[in-house]
């Protein structure tokens, strides 16, 4: 997986006015989910974009909401590659990765960026980019090959996860199919469904007509 370095600052305010002023200085409102308890004796003093946290019985700080600057995600978002992000937040460097974008629906501008927070030993689940090689038996009898599916929902470390899901379509024929089942990475885990058809050679009308032709020879 790529690595991408991106600077962010504490979300100081919260509210829709807060929200509609930092869009305007062209910055995305963010949220960093699955990070880990700090544990300190609370002194009763937050810093900017730090909340206050209890889970089992473990009390401490945790960093959630955070601004970026649109002009420095660009890249980050408007590409199909999947990357690694070092997210710098108060000098301190969390490793992330983007799970959710949110667009307004008429400019195509992001409202919003869910990160979550990763780590070795902790698998996550991730869309991640298919890329088909080779060239179909089907293909070359006259069919068409079709992709229902560009991206998949794999669930590893996210150090195991590769930037691509590469699928050989060589031995596949005319009005055949590869389903979610059919596939099989070492490491990695396909959470859709098994049945889910990724991609099939579909016969078209120059293939139609050439089986009728051998079948009435």
């Amino acid at each position: 997986m790529k690595t991408f370095d991106l600077n962010a600052e504490p979300r100081l305010e919260l509210g829709k006015k807060s929200v509609k002023a930092l869009r305007k200085e062209g910055k995305i409102p963010a949220v960093i989910n699955g990070g880990t308890i700090v544990e300190l004796p609370f002194n009763g003093t937050l810093k900017p974009g730090e909340k206050l946290v209890e889970i089992d019985d473990k009390r401490g700080i945790i960093t959630t909401d955070v601004v970026v600057k649109n002009d420095d995600v660009r890249k980050l978002i408007y590409t199909p590659d999947i990357f690694e992000v070092n997210l710098n937040v108060n000098g301190e460097t969390k490793k992330v990765v983007m799970k959710d974008l949110q667009f307004q629906p008429v400019k195509d501008t992001v409202l919003h960026i869910d990160f979550l927070e990763v780590y070795p030993d902790k698998p996550i689940v991730m869309e991640v980019p298919v890329k088909i090689e080779g060239h179909a038996e089907g293909v070359k009898a006259g069919g068409k090959l079709v992709m229902s599916m560009r991206k998949l929902k794999v669930k590893a470390a996210y150090t195991e996860i590769p930037e691509r899901l590469v699928i050989n379509v060589d031995h596949l024929g005319l009005g055949k199919s590869l389903a979610v089942g059919d596939l099989h990475y070492e490491g990695l885990e396909l959470m859709n469904a098994k049945n889910a058809v990724v991609c099939a050679v579909q016969l078209t009308r120059a293939a139609r007509g050439a089986a009728a032709k051998a079948a009435e020879a």
